[in-house]
């Protein structure tokens, strides 16, 4: 029996996963299970395993390829199995601007380059990666034979027929090539090879480098995109005198690293002190859910971690029934899942408030955009003496900015300031967090 692989869904948010690798073939023998592809969602990348065993009768997308979810993406069955039927009951779900037919293979061939995408601008069938090589190589697909299912050309095909053939290009020429993105088979030499002044005609020099928006980078922008759109966003700052949260940083840390292994930092101090000031503040740990506000009975901290290209935020669950030593640990091991890309789905679920930290970079302060559907944000700047009049003394304390966001369709400037204040309290007489 055939079975079906969908894209997953794997939150409320998330509407499509992109492909990023298949890791069998048409035709390769799978077991319950085991992995077959790996995808990136809105917030994480992951593996998609096989739901029972057989052979992979059908890959409906190419990599790179954006599909929605719950849609199918692949088929799993008894070799020689009739697919035919299931892949035209697919095209029917497509919309009229998206007219498919089967051939009588059972390969789908589509006007809308997403359902089994060839990506097709020519008649040689090749991945997206293939493409760009070659062209930024300026090389005749046509020369190039593929590994692929059906001939298509893999980025791998083409690294290979470079290194049989010996491109004949100059390093520097090569480097500019780099670049610049530039495209060379449109480029003639009078060389024996490809020479730096043979890429660089018609370069502007205005023209400037570019990266590509897509992946991570593009989802990330996406959503601060569609939060700061959406929420009316309304930004207060106070500033926290540290030393009594520093004096007990430095009394607990040689305890708590002998006890878990980890150095108690200042985001493990923020979390503890947010997620007790919140008890007292539960419109800042609400979401606004149609016409009604959903007040959450946890207090999961979300806490954003920077990547290469983007930005992901595992949450600490529950973070008010935590103590100094097991939120170290908690958010020690979270961000090492995320940076090592290992974080689970359902790590980075259910968050209800976000704190994010630059305090490690010369920032005072910013204004942070809320991670909805959650109400607030806070952001947090560096630790820096200042001169200050304390006690009616002269004095340099350090002094750390805090920077709340709120939604104002949620939250008036009153409580986000009564909240905001109460916090700083908490963390000028940090102490009281043990009791």
């Amino acid at each position: 029996m055939v079975a079906e692989i969908q894209m997953p869904k794997l939150g409320a948010t998330m509407e499509k996963g992109t492909i990023i690798e298949w890791f069998k073939n048409e035709g390769d023998s799978v077991e319950l299970g085991e992995p077959i592809l790996e995808i990136m969602t809105d917030k994480i990348n992951m593996e998609v395993e096989a739901i029972s065993s057989g052979i992979l009768l059908k890959k409906l997308f190419e990599v790179d390829t954006e599909v929605p979810v719950l849609v199918p993406i692949a088929y799993i069955g008894e070799l020689g199995e009739n697919i035919a039927e299931k892949l035209v009951d697919q095209t029917k779900n497509e919309t009229e601007n998206n007219k498919s037919m089967v051939n009588e293979g059972g390969e789908i061939k589509s006007e809308k380059p997403s359902l089994q995408s060839t990506f097709i601008d020519s008649k040689i069938r090749r991945t997206p990666a293939a493409l760009k090589l070659a062209q930024r190589h300026g090389l005749d697909l046509s020369k190039i034979k593929g590994s692929g299912p059906k001939n298509r050309i893999h980025q791998k095909d083409v690294e290979l027929y470079m290194k049989d053939n010996s491109v004949p290009i100059s390093p520097l020429a090569q480097k500019i090539v780099a670049e610049h993105n530039i495209d060379l088979s449109s480029r003639q030499s009078v060389h024996t090879k490809i020479q730096s002044e043979d890429v660089l005609k018609g370069i502007s020099r205005t023209t400037s480098s570019s990266v590509n928006y897509n992946g991570i980078r593009k989802v990330v922008g996406e959503r601060m995109a569609k939060s700061a759109h959406t929420a009316p966003h309304v930004t207060i700052n106070t500033e926290v005198d540290m030393t009594n949260t520093m004096d007990m940083r430095n009394s607990l840390l040689e305890k708590i690293q002998s006890k878990t292994g980890y150095r108690l930092s200042y985001t493990e101090i923020i979390v503890k002190s947010v997620a007790h000031t919140i008890k007292s503040h539960p419109m800042l740990n609400a979401s606004l859910n149609g016409n009604q506000i959903d007040l959450h009975s946890e207090i999961n901290i979300g806490v954003a971690v920077a990547i290469p290209n983007g930005l992901v935020v595992p949450v600490i669950r529950n973070a008010n029934q935590k103590g100094f030593s097991d939120l170290a640990v908690e958010s020690k091991n979270l961000a090492k899942k995320v940076r090592e890309n290992k974080i689970n789905a359902d790590e980075l679920q259910g968050g209800t408030f976000t704190i994010s930290n630059l305090g490690m970079y010369d920032v005072d302060s910013f204004t942070p955009i809320i991670n909805q559907p959650e109400s607030a944000i806070l952001g947090v700047g560096r630790i820096r003496e200042q001169v200050v009049s304390h006690n009616g003394a002269i004095e340099v304390r350090p002094y750390m900015s805090l920077s709340l966001s709120f939604d104002h369709r949620v939250i008036d400037g009153a409580p986000a300031a009564h909240f905001l204040t109460d916090l700083k309290a908490v963390l000028e007489k940090p102490y009281e967090l043990m009791i």
